[in-house]
Parts: structure tokens; sequence; C-alpha cells
């Protein structure tokens, strides 16, 4: 069951806690809270790549890599006593006391989701599934179970056996998989996302993913050397999406949003709210899809 809808809460790219999506908290080094548009309020981060390991180097990703990341490992102990702590931190009002939350109610910051969502790819940590079952327990032990639990990924490492193992368990307590989709072909997916996994993979890692449970496409459009995505372009991309569906894959969103925060590229751009809205009503004419629009 996810958390009901707060009207209260108007999320904005403008609040504090939007704009400062640092994963970090005073005492904590694996969780931290950030207020999520695409949650639709309060998401409890856990961070398993606090080293910035990750098998992609997307052009428009705010994490930065000029510096390098801490040399600790999580473990699924640490993350849960950590999440344990912040749950109890966030019912004793510690989040009304930090200035990024100034303004919100005990309402607002109701815990919405636990996200998988770090400075790497949450799936190349080793037992995987020992984690997903960290986090459940928290959900459960905490009274939580109103918050899905979120695995936020670049779905390259969605055939790997652990990960499978914490997928079974995500959707035994209320979870989802937000699997990226930047791109229609191989060139393009190059250019973007700059990693060494074969695009075929994704693809087929989506297909066989979404084959077992519904799951949410997050697509990053933008603005490449001042040029929005190619028409090309995006009709392989509704391509790749359809090939998904016509073999049985249930999508039950596209997130469509675009660059936020600082790029380290600077010939890559965000687009404006028009823009991306224009993208995401050619994907609902098409696909006949729900689409989120988070500029």
């Amino acid at each position: 069951m996810s958390a009901p809808e707060n009207p209260k809460l108007k999320i904005s790219s403008e609040m504090a806690a939007v704009r400062d999506h640092r994963r970090d908290f005073p005492a904590f080094r694996f969780v931290y809270p950030v207020i999520s548009r695409r949650a639709k309020g309060l998401s409890l981060g856990i961070n398993l790549n606090p080293d910035k390991r990750c098998n992609f180097n997307c052009v428009y990703c705010e994490v930065d890599r000029s510096r390098p990341g801490l040399q600790i490992q999580p473990t699924p102990e640490s993350v849960r006593e950590e999440l344990d702590r912040l749950v109890g931190a966030i019912r004793e009002g510690a989040l009304g006391r930090d200035p990024r939350f100034a303004g919100l109610d005990a309402a607002e910051l109701t815990i919405r989701d636990f996200a998988f969502s770090g400075d790497g790819e949450p799936t190349l940590v080793p037992d995987f599934d020992r984690f997903v079952e960290a986090v459940a327990g928290t959900r459960r032990d905490c009274g939580e179970e109103q918050a899905k639990i979120v695995l936020i990924t670049n779905a390259a490492g969605l055939d790997k056996a652990a990960v499978r193992r914490g997928l079974r368990i995500l959707d035994a307590n209320g979870g989802e998989v937000w699997a990226k989709l930047d791109a229609g072909t191989e060139e393009h997916y190059r250019l973007v996302n700059r990693s060494f996994v074969r695009f075929q993979r994704i693809l087929d890692n989506i297909r066989r993913t979404a084959l077992e449970r519904p799951i949410v496409i997050q697509t990053l459009f933008l603005k490449i050397r001042g040029e929005p995505m190619p028409p090309a372009e995006f009709d392989a991309y509704c391509r790749r999406l359809e090939e998904i569906t016509a073999a049985g894959g249930r999508i039950k969103e596209i997130q469509a949003y675009t660059i936020a925060r600082p790029a380290p590229e600077p010939w890559a751009a965000r687009l404006s709210a028009e823009e991306l809205e224009a993208f995401a009503e050619a994907l609902r004419r098409r696909l006949g899809a729900a689409v989120g629009v988070y500029p």
C-alpha cells in the first residue's frame, strides 16, 4: 500500500530540500533524507555506493567524480541500524530543525519511500538481496508499511542472481523498480550514458524485469550542444518501449525529467518545462502511457 497523497505538499523545484540532494545527514553514512518530487514527498535514500562506484558515466550525473569517494563499505547490518535510527530521528522532529526542511509540518514529513539511490549503481554491491531484506525489516518493524521500497537503477545489473533475489523481496514488500532508459539506439546510449555495458543487455534486463512485475521507466531528456533528442532517436526510443510491452512487459509509468542541478559537461543542458512537456505529450499520444513530468 502506498502512502496517501498529501494535497498540502506542493513540491517545487525551488524548495531548498528539492534543490539540495546531498546524500548525507549528520551522524549518518549510508542513509539520508530528501524531499523528492518523484516520490511526492519525503524519501529516505540508501547510498550503497559512498565509494562512487558506477558502471555508467552519464553526461548529466550530479555526483562529483573529480574527488574520490569514501572508502567505506556498507553492510546490511549497518544500513539497517542507520535506517532505524533515522526513522526514529524523524519521528522526534529532527528534520524540522534542519534548514533544508524548514517550513514543512509533520504531515509533510511522512515517509513516502525508502529508495536505493546513491553515488553509484546500487546493484553493484555483493549480496544485494540482503540489503533489500534489511530495508524491508525497517519498513516492517518501524511500522512504515505505507511507504514503498524503490530501486533506482540503470538496469545493467538486473540479471544478477542476488539482484533477482532482491527483486522478489522487493515484490513482497511494496517495492518498485525504477529503471533508467535514456536512449533508443546504441549510439545515443554511448553518447549520453557512456557505459561499457552493451545497450542490448540494458534492454533485455528491462524487458525481463517488466515481464515479472510492473516497472517505472525513468528517462532524462536534455539538450546536447544546444539540440534536444533528434526525432529519429526519439522514434527509436519509443520503439524500444513498444517492444517491451509487445513482449508482455508492464510499464506502470514513464518519468520524464531533465537536468536539475549543474552537469559535469558544459555541453549538456536542461530542457525548458515546455520542451519537456512536448516530449511527454508525444509519448502519451504514441504509447498511451502514463507519463509524469519533472522539469
